[in-house]
């Protein structure tokens, strides 16, 4: 089966991967958030 020159397998695994790249930018938004936060705390900013 193709969809769009793609195989199924293929889709599938692209699935995957953007929920995988999904997490991934939740994780470093996450990160940055928490080094700001630790910036500011650290410059005494409170």
């Amino acid at each position: 089966m193709s969809t769009g020159g793609l195989k199924l397998d293929e889709v599938k695994r692209l699935n995957v991967l953007d929920q995988e790249n999904g997490r991934l930018r939740r994780v470093v938004a996450d990160l940055t958030l928490e080094k700001l936060v630790l910036k500011e705390a650290a410059s005494g900013n409170w």
